[in-house]
């Protein structure tokens, strides 16, 4: 795994979906990361550009890519972290009720990773749009309490239950 790896890093976000993965029952594809301390204390999240509030950093899996380059890619555009892969939290299953779903925003099937934040950068793609802020166990809690596939990542994790 190239965890870490700054080959890839641009002062540029990808957008767009036209390399978007799906699976067969049309559910895009988003890879996440719970990007904590290495003493395990703090998960740091980023504010959400769509609505108020905070979230993990997380984003669409692309074709040209691994999942984990995916989750590594996130972190870097949104939260401008680089961070080391530790776990693979597995699947988390979107439970936003159909009434909230639409054809910009459809059904999504996340994989989260669990990740060890090696540095913040100063300047990254998405600094003129998002905050960042570390957050303990019981705070990034209620942060993410109107999240339930969020905070089902979160409690997934091996993070100090502070």
């Amino acid at each position: 795994m190239a965890s870490g790896s700054s080959h890839s890093r641009t002062m540029e976000s990808r957008t767009g979906r036209s390399k978007q993965r799906y699976n067969s029952k049309g559910e895009r594809l988003v890879a996440g990361v719970v990007p904590l301390t290495e003493d395990r204390l703090y998960v740091l999240l980023i504010q959400s550009t769509r609505r108020k509030g905070w979230v993990l950093p997380k984003g669409g899996w692309e074709s040209d890519e691994e999942c984990t380059e995916a989750a590594e890619r996130e972190a870097w555009e949104e939260a401008g972290i680089v961070i080391r892969i530790d776990y693979d939290l597995g699947e988390v299953v979107d439970q936003r009720p159909p009434k909230k779903l639409s054809k910009d925003a459809p059904k999504a099937l996340y994989r989260f990773y669990e990740a060890t934040v090696l540095s913040e950068e100063n300047n990254w793609p998405e600094k003129h749009k998002r905050e960042r802020r570390w957050f303990t166990f019981s705070q990034a809690k209620e942060a993410l309490s109107d999240r339930p596939e969020l905070m089902q990542a979160l409690e997934l994790s091996t993070m100090h239950r502070t």
